[in-house]
This record gives C-alpha cells, structure tokens and sequence, in this order.
C-alpha cells in the first residue's frame, strides 16, 4: 500500500495552530496526556480480551514504556495496548469532530491566547499537546488481531501522512521528535520525575530503560518507574492531595482540582471501592441532552467501561470519579447493568456518599459550596423531581435566591429569620429576580415582613412541587390559588364588607375577559398594585407555560384567576363609574388586565391597542387636569 497525505480538517488545524503558537504555560502536561491515552489504550484491549481472549496472544503483560534517545532527540512512549487500523489514525488523529474540539476553541477564545494548556485534556484534544514538545510527531501502530502495521506522521502543518509500517507486536508508538529547546523531555531522571508527579497512579506499568553495569559489559533492563497500584485501592493516608488531583485530572480531563472528594471502601455482602469528585467547574456539555455521564466501571480492577451511567443519576450527572467492585461478573455489558441488584447497591451508596460529601462542604466549608451551587444547582434540583426519595437529603442542599438576602439562602436560615407569627415558607416562580422584585403578588407579604424565595431555575416548577413541607413548615407559592396570610378577624370582616360593595363590578370584569380568564375575585395579597393575575391550583407558572410553548412543547389553554385589590383608588374609581359610563369602565378593565399581564412579565396580546388606551386615557386625564 502506498504512502498517503491527507488535509487535516478545519477545526485540527486550528487546535495544532494554538497549540504550537498560543499555550505556553506547562509543556511538560504532555507526558501526562499521552501516558494517559496509553494507559486507556490498554484499557480496551483489557475488556474486549474478555470475549476475544485471543487477542491477547502470548503477549498479556500490559504495559507502557518509555523510550529515550538524548543524542537524537527523541522520545518514544510506546504500549502493546489494542493500537489502531489505518482507517482509526486516519479518523481519530486527523479529524477530532467527536471530541469536542469546537467547543475548545471557543473555550480559547473566551479566555484569551494565554489559556493554560492544562485545558487540551477536557476536549479529547490531549494527543496533540505533544506538539508543544516536538516539531515532528510520528505513530506507528498495529490493532490487535491484524497483521498489517500503518505509520501516521505530521509535522503540524496542513497535512500529514499515512503509509505502510512494521511493527513486530500489537499496540502503539508515539514517536517526538523534539524541539532544539525541548530536548531535556529525552533525559531519563525528567521524565522518571515527570512519571511520579503526573502518572504514578496509572494502573498499568510504566517502564523505562535502565542501564546495569556487570562485570564485563552494560546490560539494559526495563524497570518499573510508577506504582502502577489503583489509587482507589490504596489507604486514603496513604495518598497526598496532589495524588488525588493528578488522578483527577487523569481521569476527568480538567485542568482545575476538584473542590471536594471522597474516597470509600464498602466490605459486608458486597465489596466494592471508589474515589468521587465535586469538579470545581462545570463540564461544556452539562446540559447536552444526550451527553453521557456516569463513573468509571472496574471489576477486581479490570477496566469494564468508561461512563457507566446505571451507577450514578442523571441529575448528580457532573460527579467524576471510579468505582471498582469484587462482585460484579467480568463481562457485565450496559444492559446487564440496568437490571442487577449488585448495581442497585452501588448506585444507592454513591447517590448517598455523593450527597453527604455535598452536605459537608455546605456545613464546613460554605464559600466552596456556593460555588458548588452556582454552578450545579440547576441539576441537583432535578433529583427531587425526578428521585423524590432523597428529598430529605436534598432540601438541605438547596440554595435560593430571596426577597430579603444578597446571598442564596437555605431553608434553615430562612426558617431561623421568620418573624413571629409567620407559619408558612413563602416563594415565587418567576423569569427572574428583578421581575420578582416588582412583582405585585408579594406586596402584602413584604408588607408584613415576610422573607420570599425567589424561584427562577426552568426545573423549579416542578422540583418544588415534591417538597410541600419543610422543618413543619408549609410552602406556599406566593403566586398560587388561595394565598394564606394569616388575616386577622377586623381584616376578614373589612374585605367581606368590600366583596359586597363592589360585587356588580367584578361581574364586569368577569363579561369584559370572559374569553381571558377563569374568574373574579378580591385579592389577600395585593397592597399597592390594582390587580394581578393568579396560577389556579395545579396550573404551570405563565413564564414556564411560554417556555415549553417556545419548544413546541403541547400545553393546553391555561386561563388564569384575576384578582383584585378592594382598596386600591383605581377599582374604587371603577365602580362609582360603572353605572353612569359602562364603555369607558370596560376600556379601563381590558387596561387593568393589559397591565396585570405586563407586570409579571407576559406578552399582551395587542401592544398597539395597548398604546392607543394608554394615550386616550393620558389624553383625558391630561385635559381634566387643566380645567
């Protein structure tokens, strides 16, 4: 077969170009970065040796090596791991649509040219950080269960090549062919020590060409250089902090530490131990419908798959981290995993571990935990939809947004500022905190000093619908049907008074907005503002209806309670008119609703016919104001 060169695609060339060009910080991640692909290329040919136990051969001591020439300048690293046919060099070395490499450059781009380069691993963009080290890069590799070898070779320009090689066993050679400024990469004691700080827990060995002097003559010996022991498996004193970050970092592609962990073992009728991690950012596809998510699957620590999602919920989706279990068969598949009671357990021990690691950053370090909250909030609160079972848990964890505090705020701490005779926790959906600020269904409440929590996450709607109580006290949607404010008796009998009085002009509102609204009433809540339009029981927030209509999601026709205040000016007004000018009355009823629909936010149906009252009221008011 012939040699070929190909064009990398578009996005390629770009990464190589801000890689050679942009990122200087820490060249020597690069280690980390092809160790790692190694390391994972083992990995795969571990599993899929399971139902193709020939493919191992003779050849089943796994490893990693690392081959160093000071006088040329060159570094190999070098695994008898599953390697890659023609077609996957081709694919996964020339274009990298798959890996996120889109989303690298923009991630470059919003921080600027100096980005760390620590960022490569997080996209799948790792290989190419050996540009940062080499002029030249060349992979010579043979898949397992082939004959035929293919050698890859760029030097980081447009193009690179694709030809015929000889490689006596499966598996790949990453070959550096370093920069004049970069040769200290092929010096052994650098790279034993680059090993120890970046790649130590790797799980498979990493071995190096030592020299021995014998009597007569030097003899070489490939020596071990890592631990090569699973860092999951070890005593947690027996591992530094910057072990569990390298791990981390490995394991996650992150560059930033994580911001907590926890690192377990479980012995009794199922054994089994893990490492999890809070990531101190969120991941550029948090919130991809079909990204996939879940820890790392071992079984008596032999890789089984990279994202078992049957381990861990969807909604504690942003957790990293390794499990390795004793009781799970060898050659589990995907489907298996959704109906074992073994994976039940586990998954039900790391959502718990999961949460208690949370709840002790909240309690011992709150500064993290806001973070942690910004940035995942959103998804926690999906697990009391969708996993009502750990609301208990949960409800501790949650953070609002209030009416009263600059800071989110937890339900204890609301709890602990309620004045006396308040009985119920008050909150409110909306868009957001400033429509919430001004909006009239809170008037009373702010009147009587009562804190509300502002709900403004798309999930709340139906999050908050699992938790109708807390400590013993109710929570109360402050925009819902029959709001309780704790009326006194003189203020009972003061709005019966008014229902009375002002009953034929509700009719009016009721025949005017027959085709808008459910019903009429007098409002508990309202103090400053004329009206305001209410959710009846069980309906969906306006906001959140508009939302799922914008996503063509089916939601019926929802009309809405309209509720007046008996003692504002404007409805007094209203109803001395009410006999004497009907049109006008009904010009200012279509008004009232126009205004009660702005001021939550929602679209009027008419602006222009909005504008055009507007005017014509101003207009009049104007010229009265001059007689």
């Amino acid at each position: 077969m012939a040699k070929t060169t190909r064009k990398f695609k578009a996005e390629v060339s770009q990464v190589l170009s801000l890689v050679i060009n942009s990122l200087y910080s820490n060249k020597e991640i690069f280690l980390r970065e092809l160790v790692s692909n190694a390391s994972d290329a083992l990995d795969k040919l571990q599993f899929k040796a399971l139902t193709e136990p020939e493919l191992l051969g003779d050849d089943s001591g796994l490893k990693i090596r690392l081959e160093a020439d000071e006088e040329a300048g060159t570094l190999t690293i070098w695994d008898n791991g599953i390697g890659m046919s023609e077609e996957e060099l081709i694919e996964l070395l020339g274009t990298i649509a798959h890996s996120g490499s889109r989303t690298f450059l923009e991630e470059l781009k919003s921080r600027g040219e100096s980005a760390d380069v620590n960022i490569i691993g997080q996209f799948g963009v790792g290989f190419y950080s050996a540009y940062l080290v080499a002029d030249k890069v060349e992979v010579i590799s043979k898949k397992a269960g082939e004959d035929a070898a293919f050698k890859w070779s760029s030097d980081a320009q447009e193009k690179f090549t694709v030809e015929p090689a000889e490689r006596d066993v499966r598996g790949t050679s990453v070959v550096l062919h370093l920069r004049e400024d970069q040769k200290d990469f092929a010096s052994p004691w650098r790279l034993r020590q680059l090993v120890k700080q970046y790649s130590d827990f790797v799980g498979h060995p990493i071995e190096m060409l030592e020299m021995k002097y014998g009597e007569d003559e030097e003899e070489p010996k490939w020596e071990q250089i890592n631990k090569a022991s699973a860092l999951w498996q070890r005593t947690p004193s027996d591992v530094t902090d910057e072990q569990y970050e390298e791990f981390y970092k490995h394991l996650s592609g992150d560059w930033e530490p994580p911001v907590a962990r926890a690192h377990f073992k479980v012995e009794g009728t199922q054994q089994f131990a893990g490492l999890l991690f809070i990531p101190s950012r969120p991941p550029f596809d948090l919130f991809y419908a079909d990204a996939e998510h879940g820890v790392r699957l071992f079984v008596k620590r032999v890789f089984i798959m990279d994202k078992a999602e049957a381990l861990m919920p969807r909604w504690l989706r942003f957790v990293k981290g390794v499990v390795d279990s004793d009781d799970l068969p060898l050659n589990v598949s995907r489907e298996l995993l959704q109906d074992s009671r073994i994976v039940q357990t586990i998954r039900k021990q790391l959502t718990k571990r999961t949460l208690d690691l949370l709840q002790e950053v909240a309690d011992e370090r709150p500064d993290d935990y806001k973070a942690i909250w910004e940035n995942f909030g959103k998804v926690i609160k999906e697990g009391l939809h969708y996993d009502p079972t750990y609301k208990d848990k949960l409800s501790k964890l949650l953070r609002f947004e209030s009416s009263t505090q600059d800071e989110p705020t937890s339900l204890d701490a609301y709890i602990e500022r309620m004045p006396e005779g308040q009985e119920h926790i008050y909150y409110a959906l909306g868009a957001s905190r400033s429509l919430l600020d001004g909006s009239p269904h809170l008037e009373v409440l702010r009147k009587k000093g009562y804190e509300v929590l502002y709900l403004t996450d798309g999930i709340d709607q139906w999050a908050i619908e699992t938790l109708p109580e807390y400590e013993g006290k109710k929570l109360v949607d402050a925009s819902k049907d029959e709001l309780d404010v704790n009326e006194t008796e003189e203020e009972r009998e003061e709005t019966k008074a008014k229902e009375e009085e002002l009953k034929p002009l509700t009719e009016r509102f009721q025949d005017v907005l027959q085709n808008e609204i459910s019903e009429v009433r007098f409002s508990k809540r309202l103090a400053d503002s004329p009206a305001c339009l209410v959710v009846p029981e069980g309906g969906l927030a306006s906001h959140i209806e508009r939302m799922l209509r914008a996503q063509n999601q089916d939601v019926p026709e929802q009309k809405r309670i309209l509720e007046l205040n008996p003692n504002h000016p404007l409805i007094e007004a209203l109803n001395k008119m009410s006999s004497s000018d009907a049109g006008k009355v009904n010009e200012w009823v279509e008004m009232i609703y126009d205004h009660a629909l702005l001021a939550e936010g929602s679209p009027i149906k008419s602006p222009a016919r909005f504008a055009q009252r507007l005017t014509g009221l101003m207009q009049e008011a104007a010229l009265r104001s001059v007689e």
